[in-house]
């Protein structure tokens, strides 16, 4: 196994995320766009997201890291939403169809530590994927984003706006 479907994902996405919104217990969708870019001779990975919550920009990052010895997935995830100012690694595996799934974990005091899953899902369409995990194991659906692929035309063209028009015209696909 090795991290060669998510680099050749390399390139700009735009689709919709989801947030399973746990302050009001809805589903909070909204546009967001996505980059894959090979870092370090392609060693790694990093994936770059933007989504908004209630009108506000959030940023995500994801740096994905192979382990060739320990035939290993090795993630560090950071969110404004989510993280604040921590970051979360994660460890886990990458399977024959090139998904990376990883697990990670977070303090929740007074209570023990919860966990939390990122599926990333390589294709024509790249799926990234979120669960938060309860201590007793149950997961719950946290996140959701489907992304196609920008045309090399529409990124030209993006280059050339600013980001509230990038916006704008991501939210129309």
């Amino acid at each position: 196994m090795s991290l060669a479907k998510i680099l050749a994902c390399a390139g700009q996405w735009n689709g919709k995320s989801t947030l399973q919104d746990p302050h009001n217990n809805i589903a909070d969708e909204c546009a967001s766009t996505l980059t894959v870019t090979p870092i370090l001779k392609g060693t790694f990975v990093r994936i770059d997201y933007t989504w908004s919550y209630q009108g506000a920009t959030q940023e995500g990052i994801i740096l994905v890291g192979f382990e060739k010895q320990a035939t290993a997935v090795t993630a560090h995830w950071a969110d404004t939403w989510h993280m604040s100012d921590k970051v979360m690694h994660c460890r886990g595996e990458v399977k024959s169809d090139g998904t990376i799934s990883v697990l990670g974990s977070y303090a929740a005091p007074p209570g023990p530590d919860w966990g939390w899953r990122i599926i990333l899902s390589p294709g024509e369409s790249l799926k990234l994927t979120m669960y938060n995990i309860w201590p007793e194991g149950k997961e719950e659906l946290a996140v959701t984003g489907t992304y196609a692929k920008r045309s090399r035309r529409f990124a030209d063209e993006c280059a050339k706006l600013n980001p509230n028009e990038e916006q704008a015209i991501a939210e129309g696909l």
